[in-house]
């Protein structure tokens, strides 16, 4: 604990020192990060697991008690070449790209059109109002310490926002690129879409350093009346890298919002979702794909609030687990009095690849109100020795067997991704991963 206090220490004398280059803040950003801080000082990050729920099965004392740098490398150095190795890309799409929690306009390329895509510094000097109204105030940090701790030391971060009426033509892709071993980034992201307006969203983490080094990211999504968003996640953050991303949908009346996130690997991975449906007729699916080996530890913390009546949710997530790896899975269905006619479906299904992997899985729900239809449930086992032996007896070898049925598995996750160049690249990571894991068996 004392170690923890001490880098705690580390994060308060990082805010002062911020605090004296942000002086030309608005008044309200600057009273949103000091009461961030301060909350954080008061409830630190979650490292006592007992009675807490929400962090149950992951230990975060690796990131509490370690002394992670301010990154001072220059966004400049990642070229574009190593860029286009690292996520997906189309010549369309408007795509921002942040390294180290700082905007690279020399990476960033594409016209938004009519949607508007920029940084979020840019944000509060051209649309304050706007801004003001929704950052922070979706993504409450009384007691989440993560989310304090964004929300008083981000930097640079993403700002989209579609207007009344607009179709996105091409997606937005932002890129959140960690380069330098031992250092932090706050990656923030505000995502506004206006009534009866469309836009395309895909967000990757990214990393291209072998060492440990922390991303704690923050993403507020709002969608108003009849407003369409499809979202695409990516989380990469290598097998030492340290990956908490922190979303939350607000969605208003007959809105409609998907979402498909992809994980691969990391020494702590945190997925924390919650979605609130809040307005009448709102609709959102969210749909998850993990892939674990080695000593890997992902977790996805899953919460949907029915909070109006004929509300309609999905979740559908899936996780492949390989070598001592663990995975976790949970969070709940709320329907709120008064939710009438509320839909909702649970559902997480893992395939364990080793005898050492592990996974806990807690789907709930919590229903307080008549006349709904809801359904939750979780599955976890390893590949039967009769679909391998019915696979080699039509004269494939056991290794293109177990292939085939782990991509059959997966596949019903990837074939809800709507953009081809985020399927192809999901193809491709999971034949990377298949091709690890072979390695490692």
């Amino acid at each position: 604990m004392a170690q923890a206090l001490s880098t705690y220490d580390t994060y308060l004398a990082r805010f002062r020192a911020l605090s004296e280059e942000r002086k030309s803040e608005p008044a309200w950003l600057r009273d949103l990060r000091r009461c961030a801080i301060e909350r954080f000082s008061e409830i630190g990050l979650p490292t006592a697991r007992r009675g807490n729920e929400r962090w149950k099965y992951t230990d975060v004392r690796p990131i509490a008690e370690r002394e992670f740098s301010a990154p001072v490398q220059d966004p400049g150095r990642l070229t574009a070449a190593t860029l286009r190795g690292l996520v997906p890309s189309e010549p369309d799409w408007t795509t921002l790209v942040f390294v180290d929690g700082r905007f690279a306009p020399a990476l960033s390329t594409g016209d938004p059109g009519r949607v508007v895509a920029m940084t979020i510094a840019d944000a509060v000097q051209r649309r304050g109002a706007l801004v003001e109204q929704h950052l922070g105030r979706y993504a409450e940090f009384q007691d989440e310490g993560f989310i304090a701790l964004n929300t008083a030391l981000f930097g640079d971060g993403a700002f989209v926002h579609a207007p009344d009426g607009v179709a996105g033509k091409q997606a937005v892709h932002l890129v959140y690129v960690s380069s330098e071993e031992g250092a932090e980034a706050q990656p923030r992201t505000l995502v506004f879409a206006g009534r009866e307006s469309s836009l395309a969203l895909v967000e990757s983490y990214v990393n291209t350093t072998a060492g440990p080094y922390l991303s704690n990211a923050v993403t507020e999504i709002v969608l108003a009346e009849g407003a369409q968003v499809q979202h695409q996640q990516l989380v990469l953050p290598g097998e030492h890298g340290y990956q908490v991303a922190s979303t939350r949908i607000q969605q208003g009346r007959d809105s409609s919002f998907s979402s498909v996130s992809f994980a691969r690997g990391a020494a702590i991975a945190r997925n924390d979702v919650e979605s609130c449906l809040e307005g009448e007729g709102s609709a959102t699916s969210l749909s998850g794909l993990y892939l674990t080996n080695g000593e890997e530890h992902v977790d996805n913390y899953i919460n949907i609030d029915h909070a109006a009546p004929h509300t309609t949710s999905r979740l559908f997530y899936k996780g492949i687990l390989d070598g001592r790896s663990k995975a976790a899975f949970g969070g709940i269905v709320l329907v709120r009095p008064g939710a009438v006619k509320a839909d909702a479906e649970q559902t997480d299904k893992n395939l364990l690849l080793s005898p050492d992997a592990e996974v806990n899985s807690k789907p709930s729900l919590e229903i307080y109100a008549d006349d709904v239809r809801c359904s939750h449930g979780a599955t976890a086992g390893a590949v039967t020795e009769d679909a391998i032996f019915y696979m080699q007896s039509r004269g494939l070898d056991e290794e293109t067997a177990m292939g085939f049925l782990v991509k059959g598995f997966a596949d019903e996750v990837i074939e809800r991704v709507p953009l081809k160049a985020v399927r192809n690249f999901l193809d491709a990571q999971l034949a990377a991963a298949l091709a690890d894991g072979g390695d490692s068996r």
